[in-house]
């Protein structure tokens, strides 16, 4: 779980990096055709100034910056999917060690071990299952098939966020819109697929 937050952050950061960058190489130019610029540019008509509009309103080294920063940021948005496909590979590894631990003991298969893992997890019943079952275990130590469902459900959360994170990656270009990559900016900082109570509910058990 800390491996999981601790990378979404990371990522957030990245994207807001190519965010950045981007901004700044998709800045228009000074309007000449403000009365206002105009008077202020012909009241300072240095050779500075000049070569700066000349370069259409840009620093060289900012220049420079501005694409290595956009290059970097999207290398490490690459990279970034490749670690949360391999947590979420761990996080499959363990749900199905435990399963199989489970049937081992028990002689008997778990409500949830025939979900297919290629399809979501029915956030809301799943939800209420699992707070029916911390409320019957208040009074007890917390059973290995509840705890199991517990994983599962972290496991259909994480999949469905590396899915969304994964798409925004494929998804970022030199030619899209900036309000687009905003928006994509304010969902991966959002997780909206990430329950937190749940979330909060794994630490304790873990503690």
């Amino acid at each position: 779980i800390a491996k999981i937050d601790e990378l979404g952050i990371a990522g957030s950061k990245l994207l807001s990096g190519f965010q950045q960058a981007l901004e700044f190489i998709r800045r228009p130019p000074i309007d000449m055709n403000s009365k206002l610029v105009e008077k202020i540019i012909v009241a300072n008509e240095t050779k500075r100034v000049k070569a700066y509009i000349s370069s259409g309103c840009r620093k060289l080294n900012n220049s420079i910056q501005s694409l290595t920063n956009f290059h970097s940021c999207t290398r490490g948005l690459c990279n970034h999917i490749r670690k949360a496909k391999e947590i979420l590979d761990e996080l499959e590894g363990l749900l199905g060690d435990v399963t199989s631990a489970i049937q081992t003991t028990d002689g008997k298969l778990l409500a949830f071990s025939d979900l297919d893992f290629d399809v979501e997890l029915n956030e809301q019943a799943t939800y209420n299952d699992l707070e029916e079952k911390d409320a019957l275990s208040d009074s007890q130590s917390p059973d290995i098939t509840h705890l199991a469902m517990v994983m599962a459900f972290i496991y259909s959360m994480v999949k469905q966020d590396y899915l969304m994170q994964e798409k925004i990656v494929s998804a970022l270009d030199l030619r899209m819109s900036l309000e687009e990559l905003e928006s994509y900016c304010q969902m991966w900082s959002l997780r909206p697929f990430i329950n937190d109570e749940v979330v909060h509910g794994a630490w304790e058990h873990i503690h």
